[in-house]
């Protein structure tokens, strides 16, 4: 068996693991893992769940469409109803569309911003957000043992599958966008209009955010929004050395600012009016501060350990808690669900605010963006600036160090806490995490975080600090744990 179902659901390269025999295995044990009492159980959700209903949807990969119908063949051979996506959809369309459907859970064939030679699989609970670690450990239990067992999938033929009205194609858009209108205040985008680029980046969040801001009289151009399973041989990752057509689009004169989404458009990246990238670290400082200051809106904040310290800092100046937690949006979707999260986020562009499913969205937090700037009259650049000067000046670089050979990831965590650094830069250490790797944070708010992967030789750094020469010796330092252990 060389699949691993994960917390994050499967992936693996097109036709060599990904494939139809695979794909069916993992189908089965989903529907095997749905119908149980325990998956029901962990929901957290209330009787007006249909257990047995299920959304499927899927991105524009390579035969992701072919994918979906072949989970939904399998699933309604289970005796399930499936909603199965009319057309290419947005992992966070497709999220609500559980919600909204009162379903039991979902799929999702996404790699999200993984190569275009890879395609996955998501796992969602009847919350909208991803299935639980124990939802997915269960998922795998199933697929060991229905090998152990050489149990087959149940499969049904399609047309008999519509004909029975177990399987029902949908379009997931209507009902997202009718949401959207509650979290998003187009009266005030359509009082001071903008004119921006949207980049999908040849992913399923194509045409949305157009769709949704139709009769604002904004003027949007769309770049990389036709249907190209390769990603035109780019990573579909919305990170600063990804959106060269963006910044190209932006000095043409084509928008005044750019906003960009991931392959699934559930990760948000964007640019300003000079071309400089906004990262997701802003983008969520930004939100705080719009959604509190302007909204009104109170709650606590989630952010994973990777991200930025001016969370911390606004949180600080509103009042409000700030839970920090290891990378991984389903750590975030965990305070979602028991308490008032007013925002949650990561810095690989995962965010979502009150109101919303526990779900990273691109989308969403593209359109607030356009909100903000709308509602402030002034530059994208203007407004990073202003958020410098009152929380700031902080500079963020990662790097990811492949070692020669895989290390202990217990040791290394050991040796780091055992030998941290006195100081870095000039800046002396004041506190060290052991969260999710190792965390040394400095006097200043400065922080350097070293994560060794626990699926490959690849050593993780992160730093953030408030000049760009505390950033390079904070990687530097980081650098040398990694030629120490190569």
């Amino acid at each position: 068996m060389t699949i691993h179902f994960g917390t994050d659901g499967w992936r693996a390269v097109i036709s060599d693991t990904f494939t139809f025999t695979n794909l069916r295995l993992v189908a089965q044990a989903i529907a095997d893992a749905v119908a149980t009492p325990e998956w029901v159980n962990g929901n957290r959700i209330g009787s007006e769940i249909d257990a047995h209903k299920m959304v499927v949807g899927f991105d524009t990969r390579f035969l992701s469409d072919r994918y979906a119908a072949e989970v939904a063949r399998v699933l309604a051979a289970n005796g399930f109803v499936v909603y199965l996506a009319q057309g290419d959809a947005p992992t966070p369309v497709i999220s609500h569309a559980v919600r909204s459907l009162n379903a039991i859970g979902g799929v999702m064939i996404t790699a999200s911003h993984n190569a275009p030679r890879y395609n996955g699989v998501k796992l969602k609970s009847a919350s909208g957000g991803s299935a639980l670690p124990e939802q997915c450990r269960r998922v795998e239990v199933y697929l060991n043992d229905n090998e152990a067992l050489a149990r087959g999938p149940n499969l049904m033929d399609m047309e008999q599958a519509r004909a029975l009205k177990l399987v029902q194609r949908f379009n997931p858009v209507p009902a997202y966008y009718e949401h959207l209108r509650t979290l998003i205040k187009s009266d005030v985008i359509a009082e001071n209009p903008q004119r921006f680029v949207v980049d999908s980046m040849y992913g399923s969040g194509r045409g949305i955010v157009r769709g949704f801001l139709q009769g604002t009289g904004c003027e949007i151009a769309e770049i990389r929004g036709e249907m190209n399973p390769g990603f035109g041989g780019v990573h579909p990752e919305p990170i600063r050395q990804n959106l060269g057509a963006l910044a190209g689009a932006i000095g043409a004169g084509m928008g005044s600012f750019g906003i960009a989404t991931d392959g699934d458009a559930d990760r948000i990246g964007a640019m300003d009016e000079r071309s400089n990238f906004v990262d997701p670290h802003k983008i969520m400082a930004l939100s705080l501060r719009y959604l509190v200051e302007k909204r009104g809106l109170t709650g606590s904040v989630v952010r994973t350990v990777s991200t930025t310290r001016m969370i911390d800092r606004l949180a600080k100046k509103y009042g409000l808690t700030v839970h920090e937690t290891p990378v991984g949006f389903n750590h975030i979707a965990d305070y979602m669900l028991k308490e008032q999260v007013l925002i949650g986020g990561e810095e690989s562009g995962g965010i979502g605010f009150s109101g919303h499913i526990p779900e990273g969205d691109g989308i969403l937090m593209g359109l607030l963006i356009v909100e903000m700037l709308a509602d402030a009259g002034t530059t994208l650049f203007d407004m990073v600036e202003d958020l410098q000067r009152e929380v700031g000046p902080v500079y963020y670089e990662r790097i990811d160090q492949r070692l020669k050979y895989p290390v202990s990831k217990e040791k290394l965590v050991a040796k780091l806490v055992n030998e941290p650094p006195r100081s870095i830069g000039g800046e002396q250490l004041s506190e060290v995490s052991t969260m999710d790797g190792v965390k040394y944070i400095f006097r200043d708010d400065s922080w350097l975080l070293i994560r060794p992967s626990g699926t490959e030789p690849v050593l993780r750094v992160y730093a953030e600090g408030r000049s760009p020469e505390m950033v390079k010796e904070l990687l530097n330092f980081g650098s040398s744990i990694a030629d120490g252990v190569s």
